[in-house]
């Protein structure tokens, strides 16, 4: 009924008698395959990018092996025997290698690619079956023990950091508006409201939203033919529900997305458990949501933590001098300690010193009750206030550019803090959570993190601080902690939200 050009298919639908167009014939193919066929495009680039690390890795491995030999003069080991020179040795390496990521899944979509811990698993595996294979099925073939360490070795650095600038060329490109995914939204202009703020705050631009509709409306169910013909022509490949209610005749809707090779995704707004992570599981051919409370452990802590720790020793090293300068400006600024220690509340609630370089005057913590009715901050759980009397001329400066936190990352190097995550709060403002903002606890809390990064002092409802928390608990890799420290420093530099 809306595709006046080609009438030669149509699919009646009895209870609502909408006519459509199937996208589904074969002279429509490659319109319809353009989401999936770039999905698989992308896929095929990162098995190209790994294949190209993965053979670099085992040839530098080669040059440095026989390098460190010649040194030794120690021929003890066959570099690789007369195998390895001759064309196509390193192609059995990359089946392997690359079947291994394949078969964890990592050339799937954007959140599975950003497994950096499994990444580093699978090429291990890999690895260790070759060895295998080498030492075991193919006596014949020598290769040396050293070669094997080094080309593991740089496998891991070339592939991790291979990944990493790959996507942050991605996500400057979504920054310019290219390479998008085009989508829709179907619900209520409340909950379309939240889901283009969420889309566009966790995936980075990765989605271009093209309109919306609430199909609950009668008047709007009625031209859904014709916005399904508008959605076809703009390249939409999938749509978003943000509420069942906001479809109408559910299965008409389903079905009409489904002729057209539209993929529909269940955005559930209304469901606010924002302290748990959602995971699909089909149980008797239903799905079912299961929510499992949201925490970095195990091999996520520990890759975390090493990250932490070496980062950290090296930045203390770096800004010893700046330190020391720092020191001394607060001594003749202001009688009292350099140092400011303050009970804070940290990881499942336990108490801690944080670090600080002292900002205020000595005794702030009584002039602090008189200041409570100017708190910005609303509901009072924690708190903030723009010029604040009790704040020292250096002291100014120094939170300008968050220099008062340095001394943190002597939390950081004893395992009290992370180097980003939850702030931890003072005893005071913990007293004011309620039930659900416990589960920051559930990490190490950070120097800086999402929320200080995403406007500092400018966010002035704690409940969207603690979203934010949230979405990094829920969202957390390795990646998103180099690109929160970096933006902080963006932040810093610019001074933005700072007081």
């Amino acid at each position: 009924m809306f595709d006046q050009q080609d009438n030669s298919k149509k699919t009646t639908y009895p209870s609502s008698k909408i006519q459509l167009s199937d996208r589904r014939a074969a002279e429509k193919f490659l319109r319809l395959s353009r989401g999936l066929g770039i999905g698989w495009l992308r896929g095929f680039a990162f098995l190209m990018l790994d294949a190209f690390l993965v053979s670099l890795a085992w040839k530098l491995a080669q040059i440095v092996n026989y390098r460190i030999d010649e040194l030794e003069k120690v021929r003890s080991f066959q570099l690789w025997g007369n195998s390895i020179q001759e064309p196509g040795f390193l192609l059995p390496i990359l089946g392997i290698t690359l079947a291994t990521i394949l078969a964890a899944g990592l050339y799937g979509e954007r959140y599975k690619r950003r497994r950096f811990p499994q990444l580093i698993k699978s090429l291990t595996l890999a690895q260790i079956i070759l060895i295998l294979i080498f030492y075991l099925y193919e006596p014949g073939v020598f290769i040396s023990r050293s070669t094997f360490l080094l080309a593991w070795f740089f496998s891991l650095i070339f592939v991790l950091t291979g990944r990493l600038a790959a996507e942050q060329i991605i996500t400057s490109l979504r920054h310019q508006g290219r390479v998008t995914r085009k989508i829709y939204l179907i619900g209520s202009p409340q909950d379309t409201l939240v889901a283009k703020i969420a889309l566009k705050l966790v995936t980075r631009q990765e989605f271009e939203i093209i309109g919306q509709v609430d199909l609950s409306l009668k008047e709007n169910y009625d031209r859904w033919p014709n916005i399904l013909k508008d959605i076809s022509e703009s390249g939409v490949g999938e749509i978003f529900v943000c509420s069942w209610q906001s479809l109408g005749e559910q299965m008409d809707v389903f079905w009409s997305l489904k002729t057209l090779g539209i993929h529909m995704r269940f955005l559930p707004v209304g469901l606010n458990i924002s302290s748990q992570v959602p995971h699909i599981e089909m149980i008797g051919g239903m799905p079912t949501i299961k929510f499992s409370p949201p925490a970095i452990i195990g091999s996520d802590f520990v890759l975390k933590r090493a990250f932490d720790f070496v980062v950290a020793a090296i930045i203390t090293i770096l800004v010893s001098p700046l330190l020391l300068i720092i020191a001394i400006a607060i001594k003749l600024d202001d009688p009292g300690p350099i140092f400011f220690k303050q009970t804070r509340v940290g990881l499942r609630g336990r108490h801690f010193k944080v670090w600080k370089f002292r900002t205020m005057v000595v005794n702030a913590e009584e002039l602090m009750k008189e200041l409570e009715a100017k708190n910005e901050i609303k509901g009072g759980t924690i708190f903030k206030m723009k010029d604040d009397p009790r704040i020292t001329k250096v002291g100014k400066f120094l939170r300008r550019y968050s220099l008062d936190e340095l001394p943190q990352l002597v939390n950081v190097l004893i395992g009290e803090m992370s180097l980003v995550g939850p702030r931890p709060l003072p005893l005071r403002d913990v007293e004011g959570f309620k039930p659900h903002h416990f589960a920051r606890h559930n990490v190490l809390p950070g120097i800086t993190g999402l929320w200080q990064v995403s406007g500092r002092s400018n966010i002035v409802d704690f409940e969207n601080a603690f979203r934010l928390d949230m979405m990094y608990i829920n969202d957390w890799s390795l990646l998103m902690d180099i690109q929160i420290l970096f933006k902080t420093v963006k932040v810093v530099l610019g001074k933005q939200g700072a007081y």
